[in-house]
């Protein structure tokens, strides 16, 4: 068989799979198949979620350890454009949402709430996955500077009082 119709089986077999699914009529093996798929495009760079207002991509953050662990899902500010952005504007952030912002190397942080409207949780990050301090309840529009405790990896910003009401804070570990 040539490449385009092995292409056009395989994307007719998903859609057909795919349908069969929805309807409640696949066999077992054919769900668990089309589940698996599911899965591994999720993981995918191609298939990542985006953000329905900026667009950014979302993916699953963790803080804590086991089952008393934290879930959030989190939009990544991965450029300096996106990062000198980040929340401004926004009326809301669900309380399990929040916005990372990974840096290329370890160096110590300072953020502002130039233009937030919301009050934030500014968490940092260091070089181990761990909390090293946590700013809270940021104060919207205010310009003061934030300051990371040390040389931090990332920046995590959660809804105003969120850390303290999951009781999150300092030694923490933080996963992405």
């Amino acid at each position: 068989m040539t490449i385009k119709l092995k292409t056009a089986l395989r994307r007719r077999g998903a859609w057909i799979a795919a349908l069969a699914l929805a309807l409640g009529v696949a066999p077992l093996g054919m769900q668990m198949a089309v589940q698996a798929r599911q899965m591994h495009h999720a993981g995918s760079h191609h298939a990542a979620a985006r953000h329905p207002i900026s667009g950014l991509r979302v993916i699953p953050l963790r803080v804590g350890e086991g089952p008393a662990a934290h879930a959030f899902r989190v939009e990544v500010a991965s450029n300096f454009a996106e990062q000198e952005k980040g929340l401004m504007f926004r009326k809301t952030l669900g309380p399990a949402e929040g916005m990372i912002f990974p840096q290329e190397r370890p160096q110590p942080a300072a953020f502002w709430m130039k233009n937030t409207v919301i009050p934030l949780d500014i968490v940092f990050v260091g070089t181990d996955h761990r909390i090293v301090n946590v700013a809270a309840n940021a104060r919207p529009y205010d310009l003061s500077p934030i300051y990371s405790a040390g040389p931090v990896i990332c920046v995590l910003e959660l809804a105003g009082g969120r850390a303290a009401q999951l009781g999150i804070g300092t030694g923490d570990l933080v996963t992405w």
